[in-house]
């Protein structure tokens, strides 16, 4: 996705990005006669004409307007090119707009230019207030939504004519058809964050942020094609009451569909209208113009279902990187009817009504289609159309449910999380698995050997500096405190901070492994039975909801250099997350690992005696013993090398020969050469965990440097 440019307060860079939207739908305009812009083939579409002004207009109304004395360029335009604004005066009902054939396009086009010269005159002294600011922008997204249906529309115009007449040459679009890679990529679920947090903008329908528990669930990595879909015709899919929800069948009937709209059948087999005109349907191209009727009768064919848009809008956060066309091509049906989010608030003002009124009888598509311009697309953005409609450019692609195997019920919540995840990160291009499996009992006995390395410096430089700075680091926690640490290990760490804060209440660890969690815990509330001890069993990545904090203030631990671990978008959104789960006065103690000399960084991860190997090759010994897998272990070798582009040390098992491992049901075939990434540790600057940190909504008020080789410690503020 590519964003718009960013709109800072100069007056320049405003009227660069207002230039930048606004010309693009005057030039989709361009080689169109003035009849192709005028006429309105249906009550849903509106003519080009009738766009060029609208979008206009919401300038003027919505910002322009607001200045004293402001003269409108012609008042009768207010009532003429009004959507649906109740609070601003009567309006032209939407299936009457082609009937307005004055004013005529020339006169449409220069009232567009003359909102474009007030529109940079007002941007030139300077938008200094902050609802000023918000409608420009959302009037270049305005803008931008409807170049898109500037050209559905024109699309469904052209349609309606015998001549097959192509709008353009070639089809207006920023980038091609990706291809398909194939295969599906397994979700883990649980309680998760969706919607839009507040940063950047976004419609008010996709936020606010909030929590939503999703079960174990598959998404296809590509778009349900249309060699696909003729399979699903030739199967008498139009035909079978049984795979259609009963207002689709009668739908159906009552329109009688054959094929997605601008499909044509002829002896030489499917036709499909577009706007460059008509073609042969290429089957390996995604299909589009399908209703949620269609797509959810097609799911059921396919024996799967549409993804809800949590588990769409999960996925493409997590990693859209398995996934073609998740952006770019076509809306993306999903099983979610169009409703509020929890704690939804309209925008303030007249753009309250943009979007509160619709939520109702709607289905929502997530993603982008090719037609959107760019900048405009975001993995929380909410489309949605009526069940029936088919002009939009709209395709989907297939969940499925994770089904438990009998054969496993007597797996773990844990072990289940494992072999899923596993299996994924083995199926990707780049195998990949999270570090975070390496902790069972055995990966944590080899840690903690590690950290007693003489190469292995960052545990013991992180601990003395530790000891010296604690009394710094605790002097502001005050009575009740909680101590909240994320990734807990061993706690061995914790309990310098412990010893420094007498007055701390409460101590929450958070850790995957709950024996090593429970072990832990035991010994901390030997050690300090003044303090409770809650251990709560969890993926730090995805915060399980925190038991009550107590009274105090709450502190965030992160040590080790956990961080590191983490990639720089990951890292801000664990980090913006536990500033939410904390709360507001909150403090947060990360430990950091600098970035130093590679040689001294190399010997860190591949030491002398060879343990680290043992930990990194632990993780096959791992899967061998709880999943019943067969990797040959002679076969992987422990690979330690510095990224100096990513700044990062990077763990791999590097696969000695061709060979194939079966995991359960699954074979994962592994090439010469192919390793698995198993870990990475990312090295920091002072100015690089400012920019983290700040891009969470922390503020560093400490940091601290160790000896060499040098480690660090800052302690951030909410």
């Amino acid at each position: 996705m590519s964003e718009l440019p960013q709109f800072q307060s100069s007056w320049s860079n405003d009227v660069a990005a207002y230039r930048a939207v606004r010309d693009r739908m005057t030039e989709l305009a361009a080689g169109l006669s003035a009849e192709d812009l005028a006429a309105q083939p249906m009550a849903d579409a509106s003519p080009g004409k009738w766009h060029l002004a609208h979008t206009s207009w919401f300038f003027e109304a919505m910002i322009l307007s607001n200045e004293p004395g402001y003269q409108p360029v012609d008042p009768r335009f207010q009532q003429l090119f009004n959507s649906y604004y109740e609070a601003l005066g009567h309006r032209v009902n939407r299936h009457e707009r082609g009937l307005m054939t004055r004013p005529n396009l020339d006169d449409v086009l220069a009232y567009r230019r003359e909102i474009d010269r007030r529109m940079i005159d007002r941007l030139s002294r300077g938008l200094t207030s902050g609802a000023d600011r918000y409608l420009f922008v959302l009037g270049l997204h305005h803008d931008q939504q409807h170049q898109e249906l500037f050209l559905m529309d024109l699309l469904y115009l052209m349609s309606r004519s015998p001549l097959d007449p192509a709008a353009y040459d070639i089809e207006p679009r920023e980038a091609p058809v990706q291809p398909s890679v194939g295969g599906v990529t397994r979700l883990n679920g649980g309680l998760i964050t969706i919607g839009h947090d507040g940063e950047g903008f976004a419609f008010d329908n996709e936020g606010p942020a909030h929590q939503t528990l999703l079960r174990p669930y598959t998404l296809a990595n590509d778009l349900v094609t249309n060699a696909d879909w003729i399979r699903f015709i030739e199967d008498d899919g139009y035909s079978r009451p049984e795979l259609w929800l009963a207002d689709g069948w009668a739908t159906v009937k009552a329109e009688q569909w054959i094929a997605p709209l601008y499909w044509h059948a002829a002896e030489a087999g499917w036709s499909v209208f577009g706007l460059a005109g008509a073609a042969p349907v290429d089957p390996s191209a995604p299909v589009r113009h399908i209703s949620f009727y269609e797509a959810d009768a097609y799911a059921r064919w396919a024996g799967k279902r549409l993804p809800t848009e949590a588990e769409w809008e999960h996925a493409a956060v997590t990693d859209a990187a398995p996934f073609s066309n998740l952006f770019g091509e076509v809306w993306q049906h999903t099983a979610s009817a169009y409703a509020p989010y929890p704690g939804f608030r309209p925008t303030d003002g007249t753009a309250s009504e943009y979007n509160g009124k619709f939520m109702a009888n709607q289905m929502i598509l997530r993603g982008s289609c090719f037609a959107m311009p760019p900048g405009h697309a975001r993995a929380t953005y909410r489309n949605f159309f009526y069940p029936h409609q088919r002009w939009a450019f709209m395709g989907l692609r297939l969940a499925e449910d994770i089904v438990a195997d009998p054969s496993r019920a007597d797996e773990n919540d844990e072990t289940a999380e494992f072999r899923a995840e596993l299996i994924a990160g083995l199926s990707k291009p780049q195998k990949a698995v999270s570090p975070k499996w390496f902790y069972d009992a055995e990966g944590s006995r080899l840690f903690e050997d590690i950290t007693r390395l003489p190469e292995y410096y960052p545990t013991r430089q992180e601990a003395s500096l530790l000891k010296a700075l604690a009394p710094r680091l605790t002097q502001d926690f005050g009575d009740n405190a909680v101590l909240v640490e994320f990734g807990s290990g061993a706690s061995e760490k914790t309990r310098i901070l412990l010893d420094a804060a007498p007055a701390l209440s409460t101590y929450i660890p958070i850790d995957i492994s709950s024996d090593a969690l429970n072990e832990a815990a035991e010994r901390i509330t030997e050690a300090y039975p003044s303090i409770e001890v809650v251990p709560v069993v969890g993926d730090f990545l995805n915060l399980p909801a925190l038991p009550e904090l107590g009274r105090g203030r709450r502190i965030g631990f992160f040590p080790g250099s956990t961080i590191g671990n983490l990639d720089r978008d990951a890292a801000v959104e664990f980090l913006k997350v536990a500033r939410a789960r904390l709360d507001d006065g909150s403090l947060f103690i990360l430990g950091v690992d600098l970035v130093k000399a590679p040689e001294l960084l190399v010997a860190a991860y591949d030491d002398a005696q060879g343990v680290t190997a043992a930990f990194n090759r632990n993780l096959l010994v791992r899967a061998n013993a709880e999943l019943g897998a067969d990797f040959d272990l002679d076969a992987f070798e422990h690979l330690a090398l510095w990224n100096p582009a990513e700044s990062r040390m990077e763990m791999h098992l590097r696969s000695i020969r061709d060979q194939h491992v079966a995991i359960g049901d699954t074979v994962i075939a592994f090439s010469r050469g192919e390793t698995i990434h198993t870990e990475s540790s990312r090295k920091y600057t002072r100015a690089s965990v400012t920019e983290l940190a700040e891009a969470a909504g922390w503020t560093v008020s400490l940091f601290e440097e160790s000896a060499d080789p040098s480690v660090a410690l800052a302690l951030l503020r909410a």
